[in-house]
């Protein structure tokens, strides 16, 4: 063969080489399907009886979660039991029976953590402030709860009463001043506990202490139904804050200012190196990086 190439083609040796090298590997995609498909179809009894398998061990896996999923720790989210209604007041009733009204452990737990920071249901419509209980639920459980009134300490007619609880102690309605106010006093608030009172005291730090009750807004976690609970227990002596000379002020004074962003700070300071002292909050108006609204939420905390 390779004379009859050399014969009317004329290659070298390398080019010959080269030709065969071609040869090979056209001859080896050529067979290639042929040999994918061979195999393929080799292997297809094993996958399918695998699948057969696996399809059954499911089957049973299931039959054997609904018969007793509460057996196995990881089945019993899975397989929850019908809910049973009965009455019950959200304040004062445990995970264990928030489950009998047909939540999950987990839906349990999150009002259970709610009620743990201080959240309370003062009437029947804030159980819609859960994010766990949807309209439907809510609609289903509304008929039998009972806030405040008729249980006192127990969720239904079969349960004994809780002495304990009738002990406990309830928090009065008092008036507290909330820029002079401990974190103790701050919870004497009815509806305050230890982390709101920490949140509350931490803001007021920053910033320099309330001017208005609707800057507790403004405070983590502290929405309007709870806002609304409380702004008739507060009550704000303007004359507490601490204000701050804008004119001699430095950045670090500044920096931890709820009010005020890096590039608004660094804003105040570079006009008033370049154009003096200012006079008045009608000139922090000349400073193009301050809003109407971050001058009005400052004005309170500024002396000149």
């Amino acid at each position: 063969m390779k004379n009859w190439l050399n014969k009317y083609f004329g290659f070298t040796k390398r080019e010959y080489n080269g030709l065969l090298f071609l040869m090979a590997v056209l001859l080896l995609l050529a067979v290639f399907p042929y040999g994918y498909d061979l195999l393929k179809h080799e292997q297809e009894p094993a996958t399918v009886a695998d699948a057969v398998a696996i399809k059954q061990l499911e089957l049973v896996n299931m039959e054997l979660g609904h018969r007793d999923g509460d057996a196995y720790p990881g089945r019993a989210e899975a397989t929850r039991s019908a809910p049973e209604l009965f009455r019950f007041d959200p304040n004062q009733i445990d995970a264990s029976q928030w489950r009998r009204l047909g939540f999950s452990a987990k839906q349990a737990q999150a009002i259970i953590n709610y009620r743990n920071k201080g959240g309370k249901f003062y009437k029947v419509a804030d159980l819609q402030k859960m994010y766990v209980i949807s309209t439907e639920t809510y609609e289903r459980l509304k008929p039998y709860v009972v806030i405040d009134g008729g249980l006192k300490g127990k969720s239904d007619d079969k349960q004994p009463f809780n002495k304990d609880a009738s002990l406990r102690p309830k928090k009065e309605l008092v008036v507290i001043e909330i820029n002079g106010a401990d974190t103790v006093q701050l919870q004497e608030i009815k509806g305050i506990g230890p982390a709101f009172a920490r949140r509350i005291a931490s803001y007021r730090e920053r910033l320099g202490g309330f001017c208005r009750k609707e800057q507790l807004l403004e405070v983590f976690g502290l929405d309007s139904a709870k806002f609304e609970g409380i702004k008739d227990q507060v009550r704000v002596d303007a004359g507490q804050l601490k204000k701050i000379n804008i004119n001699t002020a430095v950045f670090d004074e500044l920096k931890n200012h709820p009010y005020l962003k890096y590039k608004q700070i660094n804003a105040i300071i570079q006009y008033r190196k370049q154009h003096g002292p200012y006079k008045d909050v009608e000139d922090l108006r000349k400073v193009a990086i301050l809003t109407p609204q971050n001058i009005q939420n400052l004005a309170p905390y500024l002396t000149f």
